[in-house]
């Protein structure tokens, strides 16, 4: 079964993790990393003969049109990370269409393909955001994958009587969530980030399989900061700082290992779009 993978293009300092150590008006003062990550990237997706999607945040868009080019010039998707990283439970609607008409003005601008999929920072599309997907539909974006619906950790809220598989919404927006495995009547993640990073590769090997066996493609994603051992540190509470550092020493190798063991294409041609 084809799979999606993708990556969230954004640097290491716009994590949200960091948003109260480097303000957005400060971003421009940082080291970037992105363009060299992203590069390396692209280079196990064309040995592997891979396509993914890359939701690009507007920000970087913005300051490296040219790697957004490249990107798809290589045959990937581009799709959209919104603008600032503002997460979705911090922004009124007025706020949110005004950072998705920015992001998608300068993206549209630099890309030839339509931008059919959105990603919200953080996974914040909640119970109580749930207003976005009227915006998105609005904006042109025909799916969003948004939604983490894990068990625990309830930063990332679930939405009552949704499917873990990608599904519509009432106003028709597709929503392709997050991929957690059912294991003991929990919904255990497994389909990227810090989770990724943190448990060893064969739980993520032998998780990932229970997807599909129900008929069900998952949805995999990183972050180019995540292949940087070598990117700043800065100090932040434990739990954030062994969330963001744990194991980039290890992400390429796991990642090139996932590569040869599932099959992969972009979100968008995964959901038939």
């Amino acid at each position: 079964m084809l799979n999606a993978l993708s990556f969230d293009l954004e640097d290491w300092f716009c994590v949200s993790n960091l948003r109260m150590i480097i303000k957005q008006d400060e971003w421009h003062l940082q080291e970037q990393r992105v363009v060299n990550n992203t590069r390396r990237i692209l280079g196990l997706l064309k040995k592997h003969n891979v396509e993914a999607t890359f939701f690009v945040l507007g920000w970087i868009a913005e300051q490296v049109p040219e790697l957004v080019r490249e990107i798809e010039g290589q045959g990937h998707e581009i799709a959209t990370h919104g603008y600032s990283h503002k997460m979705l439970t911090e922004m009124e609607p007025k706020e949110f269409d005004n950072d998705m008409a920015q992001a998608l003005t300068i993206t549209r601008s630099i890309v030839t393909g339509k931008i059919l999929g959105y990603r919200a920072p953080t996974f914040s599309l909640t119970n109580d955001t749930l207003w976005a997907t009227d915006i998105l539909l609005q904006h042109g974006i025909q799916y969003d994958s948004s939604i983490f619906p894990m068990s625990f950790m309830t930063t990332y809220d679930t939405i009552p009587g949704f499917s873990p598989a990608p599904f519509h919404f009432e106003n028709g927006l597709i929503e392709f969530p997050l991929s957690c495995a059912e294991k003991f009547s929990l919904r255990i993640p497994c389909s990227g980030g810090c989770f990724f990073r943190a448990l060893p590769y064969a739980i993520t090997k032998n998780l990932l399989p229970g997807i599909n066996s129900k008929g069900s493609p998952f949805m995999f994603y990183l972050h180019p900061w995540e292949i940087d051992p070598n990117q700043p540190k800065k100090r932040m509470p434990v739990i954030d700082s062994i969330r963001h550092y744990i194991n980039l020493d290890k992400t390429y190798g796991r990642l090139e290992r996932l590569i040869k063991d599932f099959r992969f294409t972009s979100a968008k041609k995964v959901l038939g779009l």
